[in-house]
């Protein structure tokens, strides 16, 4: 596990069997991103890679 998982690995132990939206997920983003400005690129390159399908050729 990358030191970095560890987050990752805390929302699946914490949050694993919750059932969201992806309306909840722009939401929690849109929060985060309000209240930790700087990090505001690395929100938005997740949520263009979230957002496009799997066979997008621009990827």
């Amino acid at each position: 596990m990358y030191f970095t998982d560890r987050g990752i690995e805390e929302l699946a132990a914490r949050r694993g069997e919750e059932t969201v939206t992806l309306e909840w997920l722009s939401d929690a983003l849109r929060t985060f991103v309000d209240e930790h400005p700087e990090h505001e690129a690395a929100i938005e390159s997740l949520a263009t890679w979230l957002a496009r399908p799997d066979d997008d050729p621009d990827l």
